[in-house]
């Protein structure tokens, strides 16, 4: 028993809110909008370029155009302008600006031939259609003209040359006998594409029919006919082999050129005995596959969709059994204009700033020329606001006066492109472009979107409220889109109740209210089980739900995935599904299907039928069984547009009932030779009416079954083809995937000969830019692909796929959103690197302002350095959503240098690059040099070094006294422990003196030990010797200032009635 559950995505779709990138405004298709407001001219309809009529029919040059107020039309021929008015065949549509031009009471179509151009205005501005030029489709005859017999000798190569009467458009060649029979070709004859047709070698049975070119005419319908060729082969006793030489074309090298778009046809055709074969290749490189088509029994190879890529030289090789040859043909791929940015309708409000871009690309280089209401717009009168910068007119600050249509024409000398965009000006307030107070029904814990479409210039500002609550949603469960959408990521019960969307501008405001009901989900609780029952007897299948009783439920059961027809021996209940007399053909497996308006669940079981052994033994019993017979002599009656009716005679049995007839049908279209399965019949029946497709040829055959196995397949029926159709439905899995970061590879899964539904099934793919409204780019393509060239980076499009046969075009296809190609990112912006004590390092950044494409992270490489040295690269990887990270120092000393670069599924971008700030000088300051000092005194092995250094300088001093102390006399008090009063020893004492050595400062002594250079003024000074001016004497008058460490001299001060120790006195003690 399996169990399936299926939820469906509720989307609550109103109307698009329509607004294009840069700010620029967009119309809404809203009837009342479009009634509303002043709008210039825009063209939407007009004849193409090259415009060729028939000469028997009246002449029609389509121009129609839409603006409000209504615009009016008038023509130029050959650059004049074209009075209607005087020309009494000439008449233009009411309310539109197509011409008829009528022949009914005479006159020479020839006559009005020329370039016509449509000028289409109102008050706002002036559009311009293209430069259509018209020509009279022209359908010359044959000159007469006797043809001698052809004599030719057998193994010779020939040429019969066509040559046709000039036509306008050329005319279609093939070649037939005078009596209308088609001429055979294969490798060894052929039709060129310049419609000769060529004899690799002659051969006797060439005489048995003359060969005639003939040529018709697309206009007129006609087929004319040259004067049949006759040939005269003269015999010899045998013909000799020969080489390859080239027919058509001559010589060892040719050139052709192409423009790109085109397709590129390159002949090669060959004579020799025997009949050369023809190979292609490319130089340099391989021939593109998926464009690539080699025709006329591989003398032809034609490259659909030709691009600059495929430029180059191409050879092909005419090789028999006697040698080879090979012709190069060296392709160059020039381009009429095409465009990159095609300028596209202005609509701003008053005082906002806007831009027309009009870029194109070609070979030669295309030039750029800007006009305005169809003048130049160097000869237009001056607008402070506008300013040209070559393919691109930027305005500032616009007013309603700015309003204008703009053309831009840009043309190289394969052609042009002449493109229409206006400039509008508009001033409205906030308006609700949908219906008030929808209701919505969405299933618990579902997702789901409310949309508000609105519209106003300026564009705009959206909130949400709900129950008329103040505060603004956004955050946690609910997320509001750009276009000002609503997304409800999972309901729940609380999330019941009355949505309210404010629109914005300086104009005002607008408000419109959404109600949500929030359903329980449907329930399978009781689910079928697998069951396995004996023939003949009654089982029951269950299936109870659960569902909100709001909504209509409804129950149905599938069997084997198919609807199941409930028969007289079936009773379905609401919440089961009996069968009554199980039979060996209900076995398989049981859908029960509980279904809402809103969602559904899903449940199935498998049911298993043995057979009853407990029954008579039946007549089969001890007879031998085997596969039945193939069915026989297969019938089809009934015939019918969409189905016909197949009648066989059943094979032998072998034993064992036939319990299912298998219907296979051939087609020999798309898959000939292949079968597929049609349809499956009881083992009953020996006759069925079978549904068919369009455009089908038909054969089918018949497979019987029973429980040993399956027959062989029957002989083929006679074949049956159904009449064509336009086809009923469209492609599958429409794709658009960038495979470069300037191209969209557009693919989807081509439909198979039973939905073709008639002849030349081909698809039209539609793309345009999504949200901008632009005009769709169409092509026709046969394939199941097709790549668009030249497209930005990473930006969303618009994709529709359609079928279409010759019997006319499939149902409106769906969009589907496709991406063109990503491309490495740009750098993250504002790369920042703080210090905020010297562990830790904090860098933070923010996104990439061209992510171009989707990010998938941040890659961070930093290394530490000191001068010269460099430490080890490291290397973090963030997620897209991290902008901030932080180090931690491995030591204070050392300063880093980081580069943090944004990644896409196409690589690692640009980098942002920083380093940590150099460390402060010592002398900047004496608060920073505390500071550093406070921190490096920390530090273990400071300290030690400085126990070091203190050591040291003690011994010093000690013995420094020791050698003055033996260099004088010194009077000692007679009480030593009696600490020095405040007189002066010299008054107590009477005097004292010492050795001249005592006027001479110590060698060495002069920097003092918190490193300051002491000056030596006078030799007689005692204060130079003591730290703060004021020099101490010990108890026998020697002299001891310089030598006290000035921590024990702060920590004396605080106890004056404290002796300050001397080592000098330690000394002498001892001594």
């Amino acid at each position: 028993m399996d169990r399936q559950q299926a939820l469906p995505w509720v989307h609550t779709a109103l109307i698009l809110f329509l607004l294009s990138p840069g700010g620029a405004i967009e119309i809404p298709m809203d009837p009342s909008i479009q009634n509303e407001l002043t709008q210039p001219p825009t063209i939407t309809k007009q004849s193409v370029k090259d415009h060729i009529v028939d000469p028997r029919d009246n002449i029609l040059i389509e121009c129609e155009a839409k603006g409000n107020p209504a615009p009016s039309f008038h023509w130029t021929r050959n650059s004049r302008f074209f009075n209607i008015a005087k020309d009494p065949r000439v008449s233009m549509r009411r309310r539109s600006g197509t011409l008829v031009i009528d022949f009914r009471s005479g006159g020479r179509p020839e006559e009005y031939e020329g370039e016509y151009q449509c000028f289409a205005r109102n008050k706002f501005g002036t559009a311009l259609s293209n430069r259509i030029r018209l020509q009279v489709s022209k359908s010359p005859l044959w000159p007469k003209e006797n043809l001698d017999p052809v004599v030719v000798q057998e193994g010779a190569p020939l040429t019969l040359q066509c040559n046709p009467p000039p036509g306008l458009p050329s005319p279609v060649i093939f070649w037939m006998s005078s009596s209308m029979e088609p001429i055979t070709q294969d490798k060894r004859v052929s039709q060129g594409h310049n419609g000769d047709l060529y004899f690799s070698n002659v051969m006797l049975q060439d005489m048995q029919t003359d060969y005639s070119c003939n040529a018709r005419f697309h206009f007129t319908h006609t087929i004319q006919q040259k004067n049949p060729f006759t040939l005269k082969v003269l015999t010899t006793r045998g013909v000799a082999e020969r080489t390859p030489s080239f027919m058509y074309p001559q010589g060892t090298s040719s050139s052709k050129m192409v423009l790109r778009g085109m397709d590129l046809l390159l002949d090669c055709i060959a004579s020799g005995v025997p009949t050369p074969d023809i190979a292609w290749y490319k130089k340099g490189g391989d021939l593109p596959s998926d464009k690539t088509k080699f025709e006329n029994f591989n003398k032809a190879l034609r490259i659909t969709n030709v691009s600059e890529e495929d430029s180059g030289e191409y050879f092909c090789l005419a090789s028999n059994k006697m040698g080879s040859i090979r012709h190069t043909i060296s392709v160059r791929v020039k381009a009429a204009p095409y465009w990159l940015d095609e300028p596209k309708n202005l609509i701003l409000a008053p005082g906002e700033d806007g831009r027309l871009v009009c870029r194109a690309n070609g070979n030669p280089k295309p030039t750029v020329q800007w006009m305005v209401n169809g003048e130049p717009l160097q000869s237009a009168p001056p607008n402070p606001n506008r300013e040209v910068a070559g393919d691109t007119i930027i305005f500032r600050d616009t007013q309603i006066s700015s309003r204008a249509v703009y053309q831009c024409n840009t043309s190289n000398e394969h052609g042009y492109l002449l493109a229409n965009a206006f400039v509008s000006v508009l001033d409205v307030p906030p308006r609700m472009l949908s219906p008030r107070n929808q209701l919505i029904r969405v299933i618990l814990y579902n997702r789901t979107r409310l949309d508000c479409p609105f519209f106003g210039s300026p564009i705009p500002t959206l909130r949400w409220f709900k129950n008329g609550q103040g505060s603004n949603l956004d955050g946690g469960n609910y997320h509001v889109y750009e276009n000002g959408s609503l997304e409800i990521k999972m309901i729940r019960k609380e999330d019941q109740g009355i949505y309210t969307c404010v629109a914005t501008n300086i104009l005002g405001k607008a408000e419109n209210q959404v109600r949500l009901e929030v359903k329980d989900p449907t329930r399978i609780y009781r689910m079928p089980e697998d069951q396995v029952v004996k023939r003949g007897t009654t089982v029951q299948l269950e299936c109870r739900v659960k569902h909100d009783p709001s909504l209509k439920l409804m129950v149905s059961w599938l069997k084997d995935d198919e609807p199941l027809y409930i028969g007289n021996r079936m009773k379905k209940e609401d919440d089961s599904l009996t069968i009554f007399g199980v039979a060996e053909r209900d076995q398989g497996s049981y859908t029960c299907m509980a279904s809402t308006e809103l969602d559904q669940d899903l449940a199935k079981a498998y049911l298993t039928v043995l057979a009853d052994q407990a029954t008579p033994t039946n007549r089969f019993a001890d007879l031998p069984k085997g596969r039945p017979d193939r069915p026989r002599d297969l019938e089809l009656t009934d015939l019918a547009e969409r189905s016909v009716r197949l009648t066989w005679i059943p094979g032998d049995d072998n034993n064992s009932p036939i319990t299912d007839y298998v219907i296979q049908f051939e087609e020999d279209q798309f898959q000939p030779g292949v079968w597929h399965d049609h349809s499956k019949f009881p083992g009953s029946v020996n006759s069925a009416v079978l549904q068919l497709s369009p455009y089908v040829n038909y054969q089918f055959r018949v497979i019987a079954v029973n429980e040993v196995g399956s027959s062989h397949p029957s002989l083929p029926s006679e074949r049956y083809r159904t009449s064509g159709a336009p086809p009923e439905s469209n492609p599958s899995d429409v794709k658009g995937e960038g495979t470069r970061k300037n191209n969209m590879e557009i693919t989807w899964t081509p439909m198979n000969a039973t939905s073709a539904f008639g002849p030349n099934l081909r698809y039209i793919v539609k793309w345009r830019r999504r949200e901008t409204r632009e005009t769709w780019n169409n092509v026709t393509v046969w394939g199941s692909r097709y790549v668009v060239g030249q497209t930005p980076v990473y930006v969303p499009y618009e994709i529709r796929v359609q079928a279409e046969n010759d019997f006319g075009k499939g149902p409106e296809p769906d969009t589907v959103i496709g991406y063109s190609g990503e491309d490495l990112p740009s750098a993250p912006r504002r790369f920042r690197v703080r210090q905020p004590n010297l562990e830790t390092i904090n860098l933070e950044w923010d996104h990439p302002e061209h992510p171009n494409g989707i990010l998938i992270g941040y890659t961070l490489k930093y290394v530490a350095f000191n001068g010269t040295k460099l430490g080890k690269q490291l290397v973090e990887n963030f997620s897209p959503n991290q902008t901030k990270f932080s180090v931690q120092r491995a030591d204070p000393v050392s300063r880093y240098r980081f580069s943090l670069s944004a990644r896409t599924q196409v690589g690692s971008g640009e980098a942002a690059t920083e380093e940590t700030p150099a460390p402060p000088n010592e002398g900047r300051s004496m608060v920073t040099a505390t500071n550093n000092q406070a921190d490096i005194a920390t530090q273990g092995w400071f300290i030690g070094l400085m126990c070091a250094i203190a050591l040291l300088v003690l011994i010093l001093l000690i013995v420094c006294f020791i050698k003055r102390s033996r260099g004088g006399k010194y009077p000692v008090r007679e009480k030593k422990d009696v600490p020095l009063g405040p007189e002066d020893p010299k008054e107590e004492d009477g005097s004292f003196d010492y050795s001249d050595e005592d006027n001479k400062p110590l060698q060495g002594s002069q920097t003092s030990l918190d490193g300051t250079i002491k000056q030596q003024e006078s030799d007689d000074s005692l204060v130079d010797y003591g730290e703060g001016g004021e020099g101490q004497f010990n108890e026998d008058g020697s002299f001891i200032g310089q030598y006290t460490v000035k921590k024990d001299k702060e920590e004396t001060e605080g106890n004056e009635s404290s002796e300050a120790t001397s080592p000098v006195n330690a000394i002498y003690s001892l001594a």
